[in-house]
């Protein structure tokens, strides 16, 4: 596909996405780069922001199946992945799907469930597959997973270990709209529903070429050496307890690319390194206890790592 096309493509997406989600356009940017990257997102925000709305917008306009899993603290994992039930008359077991066996899968404060059930969701993200009763089911391609978690209750919950937590791409934050924003959203409230008339402006088929071709966006050995020092940088700093793995540098990598190919390129600049570390290297990080109590967080001490990291100056393009 030409880089014209997939541009026009991919506005239209985010165009769509417009339509239902007022002011949201970096999140609705960066949920598509990940989408385009194979990876998944968690979104971590208060309820009410209009999370379930994007992912919906974002189903509908690639025309995928969408699922939603609420999860809770008696959810099972076969209430995730499907299980096989007896047919007594048929004397076989016949295979029920669960709610993972779709394109697009909004799971839903997947916090409050057992680490059990996550880890069924999770493995699913991982593997592009689930185990069921010894045999294993390949996902539906494409397969994305936004999760979400609200930072505010705690009670009943079960945090996400930080190894898993380095199964999603991107960590974002939607954020309350401003004034004008919350006008638009009222507006809309008050008339017809835009999500009802959205349809599909990009072809599953189409998607699927453009994962294909992220992985032909070139990565100059300049830009690796850069995201390989940013990621060294987290190992090394006294105020990081755990630093940023090889994992994350390739997760580093294949967004930028992802980035790269929205903004109509088949080269990924420092600045897409720049942009993106926060959203990708955020939350693999541990802290130190004393650098968690104090002013410093880990987007502080990214931004620090970022502005004292000598940048590639030379143009990368081939």
């Amino acid at each position: 596909m030409m880089q014209e096309q997939i541009h026009l493509k991919l506005e239209e997406v985010l165009n769509n996405i417009d339509r239902v989600v007022s002011g949201k356009r970096e999140v609705a940017e960066l949920s598509i780069v990940a989408l385009l990257a194979g990876g998944h997102v968690l979104l971590e925000d208060v309820p009410g922001v209009g999370k379930t709305v994007l992912v919906k917008a974002l189903a509908k306009s690639i025309g995928a199946t969408f699922k939603r899993i609420q999860f809770t603290p008696d959810l099972l994992p076969s209430d995730v992945t499907g299980i096989s039930i007896f047919n007594a008359k048929e004397q076989e077991f016949i295979f029920r799907p669960g709610p993972i066996m779709g394109h697009i899968i909004l799971a839903d404060e997947i916090n409050r469930t057992s680490p059990k059930t996550q880890s069924a969701l999770l493995e699913g993200m991982e593997e592009a597959s689930v185990t069921i009763d010894g045999e294993t089911r390949k996902l539906e391609q494409p397969f994305f997973v936004m999760a979400t978690q609200n930072p505010i209750e705690h009670e009943g919950t079960y945090p996400l270990p930080e190894a898993q937590l380095d199964r999603f791409l991107l960590k974002l934050k939607m954020g309350y709209p401003t004034v004008e924003e919350e006008m638009e959203v009222l507006r809309r409230a008050g008339s017809y529903s835009p999500l009802q008339e959205l349809q599909p402006v990009l072809r599953l088929e189409e998607l699927l070429q453009l994962q294909a071709e992220v992985k032909d966006v070139v990565v100059d050995d300049k830009v690796k050496a850069y995201i390989i020092d940013l990621a060294h940088r987290t190992r090394n700093d006294l105020r990081i307890y755990l630093g940023v793995s090889p994992r994350g540098s390739i997760a580093l990598m294949k967004a930028a690319q992802a980035y790269a190919l929205l903004r109509s390129r088949d080269y990924v600049l420092p600045d897409d390194i720049q942009y993106l570390a926060p959203f990708v290297f955020g939350h693999r990080l541990i802290l130190q206890p004393e650098a968690q109590y104090s002013a410093e967080n880990a987007a502080f001490i990214l931004q620090d790592i970022l502005s004292t990291t000598s940048v590639p100056v030379k143009r990368v393009a081939t």
